[in-house]
């Protein structure tokens, strides 16, 4: 297969994938924030929980229909340009995603019209019951997806056929392979942290223009809560994933801390220019003897060097080096955001201070970009192995040529341009309207959910 066509197939899926991504790490936040404001405005009947609740299942409408759209393709780029992939896999991946669509997309199938249209034709209670499934929903379709890709980083439960294909021979330990508890949680709290950040923003972003507005200066202190717990409950887990990987991919470790050498007293590189030519950093700034305590535990820990590589199984160390720096440098951010919104909320009110609205709109898109940069360093960071240590991604591609595929890859950046393009400006639109205005066009205030049109009086016009 031509080398060209390969490069342009693995291009094309890093595009819709992460395209894709930045939808479902918003709506399984969201879905969950959602199924919070209905319980809370059922337990307290305070109309801003309500207020909120309709707002914010117009920008989850939109933000799950746009996700559906953008990962439907990518089922047909796996048999169209991973063909080979697809076939030796297919035992031990396929039904990791038929139980998603068994589990999850049933279950979201079944209550997401409730959820969406229901409000004024269902009881509340069926009503909250349909948005709790929903965002049970997300949590168990994350579930399955992760699942699959933390077998792909490193398989278990499975032995290789005589003609090269796999079967599984354990499913407990597909689904639950070595990775996939830290990668699992690491992403459910990923998806937390984008929603939160992006309603911290709009309600700023609304209190800096208008003021006084009681959802959004609600809406801001739930968002501060969750940046304040999650942020750094993040990190830990983000730390417990990093043990995982030196124990299990320790190339990927070492292009993410850029180690040549293995040595013991790694130092903890802050910024290096990596370069495989000369296998060394052509420059770096550098804390001595912290990469081997943070990685290893101890500053004495010998950390393997990607020189003990065969040069061919070395992931591009660039790349992965800082992506893991653009990631772990907004998780900070996101920390300190959390803290500065906590002291204001204890010392006064976060929604009078400017300079905190203005970091928290600034902050908005921060969860996407980190998310789109966490799986750049898992996905990048795995070459060149496309299932680890089984199957190489070169060996995974289906023989096209590379004007096939650069054809299909320029039909995806215009379409995809598109979509994503009136999509956001959509949502923009609607959270520029406000909570207030943006929640009207869901339901009849002079109407209790559940009530039905023939209980109404009727119109005298």
């Amino acid at each position: 297969m031509d080398v060209d066509a390969l490069l342009l197939s693995r291009l094309q899926f890093a595009f819709t994938i992460a395209f894709h991504i930045i939808f479902p790490s918003f709506t399984i936040g969201l879905a969950s924030y959602l199924a919070v404001l209905e319980g809370l405005w059922l337990g307290t009947r305070n109309e801003v929980f309500k207020t909120l609740y309709l707002f914010w299942l117009k920008i989850f409408a939109i933000s799950f229909g746009m996700g559906v759209v953008t990962g439907v393709v990518l089922s047909y780029e796996l048999g169209a340009n991973w063909s080979v992939f697809s076939r030796v896999s297919a035992p031990v991946i396929g039904p990791l995603f038929a139980f998603e669509v068994l589990t999850a997309f049933f279950l979201e199938a079944s209550f997401l019209g409730i959820m969406l249209f229901g409000w004024k034709k269902v009881g509340p209670g069926l009503h909250f019951t349909a948005t709790v499934l929903v965002a049970v929903g997300t949590l168990i379709s994350a579930f399955w997806i992760i699942s699959a890709n933390s077998w792909m980083q490193h398989p278990a439960g499975f032995s290789i056929l005589p003609n090269g294909d796999l079967i599984a021979t354990d499913w407990f330990k597909v689904v639950f392979s070595p990775s996939f508890p830290a990668r699992f949680a690491h992403m459910t709290l990923a998806a937390y942290l984008t929603t939160a950040l992006v309603i911290g923003a709009a309600s700023a972003w609304r209190l800096l223009k208008v003021g006084d507005e009681p959802e959004s200066k609600m809406s801001l202190r739930m968002a501060i809560g969750m940046f304040a717990i999650v942020a750094p409950l993040q990190l830990l887990v983000g730390d417990l994933s990093g043990k995982s990987v030196e124990q299990l991919q320790p190339a990927k470790l070492a292009a993410i801390e850029a180690f040549w050498d293995t040595r013991s007293e790694q130092p903890f590189h802050i910024a290096a220019w990596p370069d495989r030519a000369i296998e060394g950093n052509r420059w770096e700034i550098s804390i001595p003897k912290l990469g081997s305590l943070i990685t290893g535990g101890s500053t004495d820990a010998e950390i393997r060097g990607l020189k003990s590589f065969e040069p061919r199984d070395r992931p591009p160390v660039a790349v992965v080096f800082w992506a893991f720096r653009v990631m772990v440098g907004l998780g900070i951010a996101m920390i300190i955001l959390g803290l500065w919104g906590a002291w204001l909320c204890w010392k006064s009110a976060p929604e009078r201070s400017r300079p905190y609205l203005m970091a928290a709109v600034a902050m908005g898109p921060a969860g996407f970009v980190a998310v789109i940069a966490g799986w750049v360093v898992a996905e990048v960071g795995r070459q060149p192995w496309v299932i680890y240590g089984v199957l190489r991604t070169e060996d995974a591609a289906s023989p096209l040529l590379a004007g096939q595929v650069s054809l299909s890859l320029l039909g995806f950046l215009i379409v995809y341009a598109i979509i994503f393009s009136v999509g956001v400006l959509y949502i923009l639109r609607l959270i520029a309207e406000g909570p207030v205005a943006g929640s009207h066009e869901l339901v009849d205030e002079d109407r209790a959910p559940g009530t039905p049109l023939a209980a109404m009086p009727e119109d005298p016009g």
